[in-house]
């Protein structure tokens, strides 16, 4: 894998409530990634960019919700979301990235 498709299957690190949860009680990372990512440049990119070793991937296709605006009906975009479990005393530091 080149080092610009690395860049473009990680879109961000997924932050919420459950993502904190699930990052506490088990080593997963959450990740927004490319819809056309697979399990394998998934985890092919997280192990180069952050230097760590993963032990598996999960990826979830998320829907676009459907908002009501001032014009009617629309629809958010469609996107890739993936839980990545690291190894054991691997830990990815997000405030150490920028």
């Amino acid at each position: 894998m080149n080092q610009e498709r690395i860049y473009q299957v990680l879109v961000a690190p997924h932050i919420s409530e459950k993502a904190t949860n699930v990052a506490d009680q088990s080593n997963h990372v959450v990740f927004k990634v490319a819809v056309d990512a697979s399990k394998l440049e998934v985890k092919k990119a997280v192990e180069k960019l952050f230097k760590v070793k993963v032990d598996a991937v999960q990826i979830l296709n998320m829907k676009g919700k459907v908002k009501q605006n001032r014009f009617g009906l629309s629809r958010r975009n469609n996107w890739k979301k993936a839980y990545v479990r690291l190894a054991e005393g691997h830990d990815i530091d997000f405030a150490s990235f920028g």
